[in-house]
């Protein structure tokens, strides 16, 4: 387990000046930056003007191609932005008359991107005189001019991060590419999607063409924000309310409502929150386990019946998953443990690789670990060609993990064949022969940086007072999301007196806590057996807790659901 120091979020703007609320929402408004009232007003109209760099563009390529009965091939990525993106450009472009399929690479096969090879796939297959990446091609420099080679013209619709020249496609729409003044960076790449159709919607409506409501979609837009961890500006809250409240409403894909199903969850229940830990994990397990396809024809899917097939195939691999990743990391863990590593002997990042890993799921390993041990994490798999072994890195705040594979390649130019990525998660290809010394280099560069880096930071809303301890308070609490991303939802500290305790399946321990007035709280600590130490004759125990709703026998109670615990 990593050290954890404990501190109150500071205050990005005067809880002063958000009014209509209570005092205690808006002081956890104002530590998360919102200006005002205005910011809670989640209405479509306020979303951003569409004034996109190289949306016009985009857009005439697009209305020529759906004229002229021209082949579009919408080239996809394989996770839940890239199987969204991919299902909104097709239901959108069909439903305005236009000839388009779609093709997404296999992972293990092409790797990331519109590559020369994916170019080359795309000709191959569908013969296509357009062709548009969605959450993918921002430095796709060659495979765009293959493409062009093959007489298509080119789109690339994006999101990553990119310092240098954009390549050199027809149209370029990317809220992170140089020069575009589109003053939300935090656009998944679903997000640019819609903003693409809903200009597009809107010009071919008012030319008489098409009409189409782009509207209608958002449930897809707001399940692939969420699920990329996209961060949640007011904008991009905008766009999650609203799909969220479709779904809520059995106004979705039918895709979702079978995935709701089969795991169990009523759609009028849901939070945002579920978008990402619910559904967001099954439509991935597509593209670690096997292809993308089944997720996007899971979301393509127009009736429940067919929608049915696809989602049970996402929940099986998605089981699948979860088994191969608790070997994987239970592997990952054991060969730490000889090292008889502790908290205060702890490498400065943790770079691993055994052959038999699976390369799907090496992402997932890589963020546990690094959320375990708060350390920047490598976890690398043999590719197919068995020469190289390709990387999936999660970093910790404060550590950019793309630059620093960066460094190594500039300081090592023979250790690192391939890297992208972004702050937090990059990828990366290596060979073998040279894991060790890429290792060795990559712990060294970590080695340099601040040591404050290396604490876990809890960060909290402060003490809350007694009467604020009541099931009113979470309600307020919802109606102020969604919170996600860079938007989190409120924690709280504080001394409790213990009255009563158990352990639930050895594992989970159940606190009755007493508060003034002689009332009484529950709360309960998940897995405390392996991360808190809790000693029963301790009458009082300090906690950091969400509130949260116990629902039990037709019975609702407010508990406290512990994040923190020590005496």
């Amino acid at each position: 387990m990593s050290k954890i120091q404990i501190k109150q979020r500071p205050f990005l703007t005067r809880p002063e000046n958000i009014r209509g609320v209570s005092p205690l929402i808006a002081q956890i408004l104002a530590r998360r930056g919102v200006q005002s009232e205005q910011e809670l007003e989640l209405k479509l109209k306020n979303l951003l003007a569409p004034n996109l760099k190289g949306l016009d563009q985009a857009i005439q390529l697009i209305d020529q191609a759906i004229d002229q009965h021209k082949k579009i091939v919408i080239v996809g990525d394989y996770d839940a932005d890239g199987a969204t993106s991919t299902a909104l450009m097709i239901l959108t472009l069909r439903e305005m008359g236009a000839k388009v399929e779609y093709l997404v690479p296999d992972r293990f096969k092409y790797g990331y991107g519109l590559t020369p090879a994916i170019a080359d796939l795309a000709f191959e297959t569908h013969q296509p005189d357009l062709l548009i990446t969605v959450d993918n091609g921002i430095s796709s420099h060659a495979g765009v001019e293959r493409s062009q080679q093959h007489g298509m013209q080119v789109i690339i619709t994006d999101h990553h991060l990119t310092t240098k020249a954009t390549p050199a496609a027809d149209a370029v729409v990317n809220p992170n590419q140089l020069g575009c003044e589109f003053p939300s960076k935090a656009l998944a790449g679903v997000g640019v999607a819609f903003y693409l159709l809903a200009k597009l919607t809107s010009t071919r409506s008012k030319l008489g063409k098409s009409s189409v409501k782009i509207t209608q979609y958002l449930d897809l837009v707001a399940l692939g924000t969420y699920a990329d961890v996209a961060s949640l500006d007011y904008n991009n809250r905008i766009l999650v309310d609203a799909g969220l409240k479709r779904i809520q409403q059995h106004q979705c894909r039918a895709g979702i409502t079978a995935l709701l199903d089969i795991a169990g969850r009523d759609p009028s229940e849901l939070k945002a929150q579920d978008l990402g830990f619910v559904l967001g994990p099954r439509i991935n397990a597509a593209g670690r386990m096997e292809t993308m396809d089944i997720g996007i024809e899971c979301l393509l899917a127009d009736d429940i019946q067919s929608a049915y097939q696809y989602a049970q195939q996402l929940n099986t691999l998605n089981l699948e998953r979860r088994q191969v990743e608790t070997k994987m990391k239970q592997e990952a863990l054991a060969e730490l443990s000889q090292l008889e590593l502790n908290v205060d002997d702890l490498p400065p990042a943790l770079v691993m690789f055994e052959s038999h890993w699976h390369q799907g799921v090496i992402g997932i390993v890589a963020g546990r670990l690094k959320e375990q041990f708060h350390r920047p994490s490598i976890v690398f798999a043999e590719d197919q060609d068995g020469i190289h072994i390709k990387g999936s890195a999660r970093s910790i705040d404060g550590i950019h993990i793309r630059d620093a594979i960066e460094k190594v390649a500039e300081q090592h130019p023979h250790l690192v064949t391939f890297f992208g990525g972004h702050a937090a998660a990059a990828g990366l290809t290596i060979q073998k022969e040279h894991f060790p010394e890429f290792k060795n280099a990559f712990i060294q560069l970590i080695q340099e940086m601040d040591e404050e880096l290396f604490y876990a930071t809890l960060w909290t809303d402060g003490t809350l007072p007694d009467q604020a301890l009541q099931l009113n308070t979470v309600q307020l609490i919802e109606t102020m999301g969604p919170w996600g991303q860079k938007f989190p939802p409120p924690i709280f500290e504080g001394t409790f007196k213990v009255l009563d305790f158990r352990w639930l399946k050895e594992t989970h321990l159940k606190l009755r806590l007493a508060l003034d007035g002689g009332r009484v709280v529950d709360a309960i600590a998940f897995n405390a057996r392996e991360q808190f130490n809790f000693d029963p004759m301790n009458d009082s125990v300090y906690l950091v807790y969400e509130l949260d709703r116990n629902q039990f026998n037709g019975n609702v109670s407010l508990q406290l659901r512990v994040v923190h615990l020590s005496q």
